[in-house]
């Protein structure tokens, strides 16, 4: 992805509201099924990690972006902003 779309996409997650929490569970099958369904439906999703999180940033990210097939956009403090194009583009990229 360039550069300048990735900062389109970072000021445009600016306003979301995270939609998933990552708690002492960590990732779950259950947890990537609904992220999965989220970004097929947002396409750009906020994911905020609570306090209780057994591992660390990098290795969830890590987890997260293989297991679903998407991109990193943002990770600033305990929160994660992903992005997958979907059949619907909802962001002119």
């Amino acid at each position: 992805m360039k550069k300048e779309n990735k900062k389109y996409l970072k000021k445009e997650a600016h306003y979301l509201k995270a939609i998933f929490q990552i708690g002492k569970d960590g990732v779950s099958d259950n947890l990537l099924e609904g992220l999965d369904a989220a970004l097929t439906a947002h396409e750009l999703i906020k994911i905020h990690l609570l306090k209780t999180v057994p591992t660390e940033k990098t290795t969830i990210i890590n987890q997260l972006c293989t297991s679903l097939n998407c991109e990193l956009i943002d990770s600033i403090g305990k929160m994660i902003v992903l992005y997958r194009k979907s059949s619907k583009n909802l962001y002119e990229l």
